[in-house]
């Protein structure tokens, strides 16, 4: 198992350089550069000249993206060029608070999602399960700025129950997040545990349970679930490594002070050193997490764990 962790920590390494070379090829394409953000009208052209051989804006994309890989090589992420803040530091200041949405929504979209999948597998085929499919398919295929702007209307705008933004009113203020982003989550996981649960079903040895005379609700929880689980997490894990990568669409529809809303920041600025440093280490939370999850597998299937832990045999030497 460990030589599969490092296996896969190493695929790190060439990933950030690609991402990185992505991001300044898209920035280089972009119209504006971080100068639209940080000259004034009063500016020279002496000083702007001056401004565009600091940034090394005279220069081709494939120099500024060199220049930033050896800095990062020696663990420098840099400073924001429009900011002049530590891009570390500015990263690990926003991500507690995704740390927080992100959780805050997993624990309403896996509540919701588990309940709705079963409950759907169970009566297949009838008004329920159509219900719940429904309410899946709208999780699904909504955007989440339409859905936060519709929580925002109802919630804020009319009722005046939770604020529309923000970072300052508490528990209140992570609530409107929280629910956006938990319905986008449970629409997925109810799908995927609706479809697992489905094919377990017919299973068997969930015939031999009943016949006996295990109680219902013992097989679908322990027999049915338990071996319905790993497509489930597998949906839980890539939905919650994408909000802790940081959802942009949310923070940046309610303000919310995290990772992804200094991400679009900096895209807006044009400033390519943050853009950067923030995709880098928002791809490192991903793969991490992504890792988390399939060493979850081997918790819940006992073959799995076998893999990760199977010995290749050795070759006998030759007489």
């Amino acid at each position: 198992m460990i030589r599969y962790i490092i296996k896969r920590l190493l695929w790190l390494i060439p990933i950030i350089f690609c991402v990185a070379f992505i991001i300044f090829a898209l920035l280089d394409l972009a119209p504006g550069t971080i100068l639209d953000t940080i000259s004034t009208e009063n500016l020279t052209p002496e000083e702007y000249q001056r401004l565009v051989e600091e940034y090394d804006l005279d220069k081709p994309m494939v120099y500024r993206y060199a220049k930033y890989m050896w800095n990062l090589l020696h663990g420098d992420l840099g400073r924001g060029e429009a900011t002049g803040l530590d891009v570390w530091r500015e990263y690990i200041s926003r991500f507690p608070a995704t740390l927080k949405l992100s959780f805050a929504g997993l624990i309403i979209g896996v509540a919701l999602a588990i309940p709705l999948g079963i409950i759907a597998a169970k009566n297949a085929g009838t008004w329920i399960d159509n219900l719940v499919t429904g309410f899946s398919m709208i999780g699904i295929s909504m955007p989440s700025f339409c859905l936060g702007l519709i929580l925002i209307i109802c919630f804020s705008y009319k009722i005046n129950l939770f604020p529309a933004g923000g970072f300052d009113s508490g528990f209140k203020s992570m609530v409107l997040p929280a629910v956006a982003s938990g319905l986008l989550m449970a629409g997925t996981t109810a799908r995927q545990t609706r479809s697992s649960m489905l094919e377990v079903m017919r299973a068997d040895y969930l015939r031999t349970a009943r016949a006996k005379g295990v109680p219902e609700k013992r097989v679908i929880r322990k027999h049915a679930l338990g071996n319905a689980l790993i497509p489930i997490i597998t949906s839980i894990g890539n939905t919650l490594a994408i909000m802790l990568a940081g959802s942009a669409v949310v923070e940046s529809v309610f303000s919310w002070p995290g990772v992804g809303r200094l991400t679009v920041q900096a895209v807006n600025s044009r400033d390519a050193t943050l853009t950067c440093g923030c995709v880098i280490l928002t791809c490192i939370v991903f793969v991490v997490l992504l890792l988390i999850v399939d060493l979850l597998y081997a918790l819940v299937d006992p073959r799995i764990k076998a893999q990760y832990t199977a010995k290749k045999p050795k070759r006998r030497k030759e007489a």
